[in-house]
């Protein structure tokens, strides 16, 4: 297989990855939100404590999304840069 078709499979992959991770959180969120309404509404006296609860959880979910996508991100950039190929018997110079 040749350098295109593996770049193109990073690029898959990672798309793949970032709407997974999107999906999850969003599925995480809206189950949370759920549930807090629902004990809301069986006992109101609870609201402020079960919104405050949410608020925290909603958070953990959404920096875990974010998370999951900034190492998609750097996937793509990973795949993104083409390696340099040194012949043999040359030396490389670092940069100062």
């Amino acid at each position: 297989m040749n350098d295109m078709t593996f770049l193109g499979l990073g690029y898959i992959g990672a798309g793949l990855g970032a709407g997974l991770v999107l999906i999850g959180a969003a599925l995480g969120i809206g189950k949370l939100a759920a549930a807090a309404l629902d004990g809301t509404a069986r006992q109101p006296e609870a609201g402020p404590a079960l919104r405050t609860t949410m608020i925290i959880a909603a958070a953990l979910i959404e920096g875990l999304a974010f998370f999951g996508l900034v190492i998609c991100l750097l996937a793509v950039m990973n795949f993104a840069m083409p390696k340099a190929e040194v012949p043999a018997g040359t030396q490389v110079e670092a940069h100062k």
